[in-house]
């Protein structure tokens, strides 16, 4: 088992940041992870739990063990009990690292009241037997100044030639070529003894707090709630100035900073907010209520969602009140807490970390891991992917992220001036090479098409006009005739809607009288499939069986290894019976695939099950729900298979990520089905 030990150069660098970024990180290399913070440091006012601990939590499903308090640290030192301390915390280590590859341990702070946090950490990184990682944030110091201290912290620890430092990761850092100038500065990182393990930038967006969290801080009046809960602070604008030189700074994420009096500020920022400007909130200072006539003229931007708080602070000492709040992440805001896990972990040396751990013990695919993957494959596989929902503000959002980042050239359907609109008003920058077709200058080249394809149903051209109006089912014909390699629908209708066209116009592919579908579970440990639970209501034998293999498929292509678990009620004899049928065919079929059956449900989940099948709709949607009750992360989506080109439906509460992923699925989707038509 291995220990890596993160210690901060001083004060404000992000360590808990790091530490849920390093953790991910080594997730990503399948390693089982765990995580200590040996002390807890809370700031004045803040009441617990630790916040690296509980952060950690709930981003990544883990059961870090509970710090030591500050005052009994202190008590101990103060009463020459190190070596008990030591001793202590050595228990809490084992028990962070019972079952796990590789251990994080976060380090003390060095501050005004812990001042003996440097030996403290020194006497814990040798205790552990740790390897050592030095974490600092440039800031405003200059090459030489940050090379100093570097050579200063990593001789608290032995110097840098001791094996055991390793190296430091820089964070918050703002210019591009921050790292190469370093090592060019620095003798410290001129040899291979100690390196530069990761340069994370500086994104504003990963400091932005929701208006709910200023509320709380500001211990504001909430006038008006609104979205306070999603809504987040980008940039803080003061307003003394007049409507017209005003008006310019109004943009997503803003908060304005204003008297209360200011009818004119209240009346342009609800405007602004009204026309689709997703601003941040209004803050009134100076304890002076909103004349309610104003409110009233309000009421629409209210009403859509624009939070306003009051403070009872004038204007001048409420600005340095916001320039002085917590900026750490909130426990509880899990959303910020997993964009800066994926960002830290993506500008990491993962390969230098993981040939440093050496491999794991166990091989698994956590959800991190496959995540990753995901979006790998798919920048590879370079599909086309159509989004029939084309001017919706999640839609637009994912798709300009998966065409920047060369996850899917994304075609979305919807009129380009509206998709334009949404994306001024949300400040999403859309990048060249996003597709944007408008339904109504294309629609009529497909009437013809969908009518040859339905002839068995009486479909005329006028009834075709009729129904393609719908951009779901004229995205199906554009799948249909192969113009592009996938479909990804539902943010805003019923999941009937995407699966229906498909069933109709897509047809099972060659092989297989059925589709269906699985979901996928995010469990902590590792990522499960369950099929079928919401297209087939009680297949017959045959039907199971192909449920079994096409599931056993997209398990293989997603990167789980298929272990496929035929469930079975015990009581029910006419099931089993039908399940034994359905396992015989699939052995016949597959003879080198793991698959048992017939199993309770309870049974498949203490084993090594990865592809759980279930008998019917009812049994699958049931064992979902007590999954879903029991952790609600575990939603990993609804992903339709056994269709001749991929579709597949978005939850209806979907966030911007989850489309992220659903689009890396369906292309990896696409890449699979062609290599098997191919073949």
């Amino acid at each position: 088992m291995h220990s890596f030990f993160i210690a901060p150069t001083g004060f404000g660098v992000g360590l808990t940041s790091t530490s849920l970024g390093l953790v991910r990180a080594l997730e990503l290399a399948g390693l089982k992870v765990g995580f200590l913070k040996p002390v807890a440091q809370n700031h004045p006012g803040d009441l617990g739990p630790e916040r690296s601990t509980e952060l950690v939590a709930r981003t990544h499903g883990l059961q870090p063990p509970r710090p030591l308090a500050q005052s009994q640290v202190e008590r101990m030192l103060a009463d020459g009990q190190l070596d008990e301390l030591l001793e202590e915390i050595t228990g809490l280590h084992r028990q962070a690292a019972e079952g796990k590859d590789v251990v994080i341990v976060e380090g003390m702070v060095p501050t005004r009241h812990a001042s003996y946090a440097a030996r403290i950490n020194f006497h814990l990184a040798r205790s552990l037997d740790a390897d050592v990682i030095l974490v600092a944030a440039p800031e405003d110091e200059s090459l030489a100044e940050l090379s100093d201290r570097l050579e200063i912290q990593a001789q608290q620890f032995g110097g840098p030639r001791d094996p055991k430092v390793l190296g430091v990761i820089l964070n918050k850092v703002r210019d591009t070529d921050f790292a190469q100038r370093l090592k060019e500065q620095s003798p410290l990182l001129r040899g291979n003894d100690f390196r530069v393990l990761g340069s994370v930038p500086w994104l504003d967006e990963l400091n932005a707090p929701r208006t709910r969290d200023v509320a709380d801080l500001l211990d504001a009046q909430v006038i008006n709630a609104g979205d306070y809960d999603q809504r987040r602070v980008q940039k803080i604008v003061v307003c003394a100035r007049t409507v017209p030189n005003t008006v310019q700074q109004l943009k997503p994420g803003v908060l304005v900073v204003t008297p209360g009096d200011r009818d004119d500020i209240i009346l342009a920022a609800s405007l602004a907010s009204m026309n689709g400007v997703p601003l941040a909130g209004l803050l009134l200072s100076s304890d002076i209520q909103p004349d309610p006539r104003t409110l009233e003229l309000c009421r629409g931007a209210l009403q859509g969602g624009l939070p306003v708080l009051g403070v009872a602070t004038g204007t001048y000492d409420t600005a340095t009140n916001l320039n002085r709040m917590n900026k750490e992440i909130p426990v509880d805001d899990r959303e910020r807490a997993e964009k800066v896990t994926e960002f830290v972990a993506r500008n990491l040396d993962l390969d230098w970390l993981r040939a440093r751990c050496g491999a794991p013990r166990d091989q698994r695919l956590s959800p991190p891991a496959f995540r990753h993957r995901l979006i790998r494959q798919a920048q590879l596989a370079g599909k086309r992917i159509v989004l029939p929902e084309g001017s919706e503000p999640r839609t637009v959002q994912a798709a300009a992220a998966c065409q920047a980042r060369g996850i899917a050239q994304c075609v979305l359907l919807a009129k380009p001036e509206d998709v334009r609109a949404v994306a001024r008003a949300q400040g999403i920058e859309l990048p060249e090479g996003l597709e944007i077709l408008d339904p109504d200058l294309i629609r009529e080249r497909y009437v013809q098409p969908m009518v040859e394809l339905r002839q068995n149903k009486s479909l005329n051209a006028p009834m075709a006009a009729a129904q393609l109006e719908d951009t779901v089912l004229l995205g199906t014909m554009m799948l249909a005739l192969d113009e592009v390699d996938g479909l990804v629908s539902g943010a805003l209708r019923p999941a009937v809607t995407t699966i229906r066209p498909a069933l109709q116009l897509i047809k099972p592919a060659p092989g297989y009288r059925i589709a269906s579908s699985v979901y996928l579970m995010l469990k902590p440990e590792q990522v499960v499939i369950y099929g079928d639970c919401a297209v087939n209501p009680e297949p017959d034998a045959q039907g199971l069986a192909e449920i079994a293999l096409q599931s056993a498929d997209s398990a293989a292509a997603l990167g789980i290894e298929p272990r496929v678990a035929l469930i079975g009620d015990p009581a029910d004899a006419t099931q089993r019976a039908r399940v034994r049928e359905a396992l015989d065919l699939v052995r016949s079929a597959r003879p080198g695939l793991a698959v048992e059956g017939p199993l309770p449900y309870a049974s498949a989940c203490e084993g090594e099950t990865t592809v759980f099948v279930f008998p019917d709709l009812a049994s699958g949607d049931a064992a979902w729900k007590d999954a879903q009750q029991a952790n609600p992360a575990v939603n990993g989506g609804l992903m339709l298979q056994g269709l001749r080109k991929p579709v597949n439906d978005l939850p209806r509460n979907v966030q911007v990520d989850d489309i992220i992923h659903t689009i890396a699925l369906t292309a990896i989707q696409a890449t699979a089905g062609g290599e098997a038509r191919n073949g």
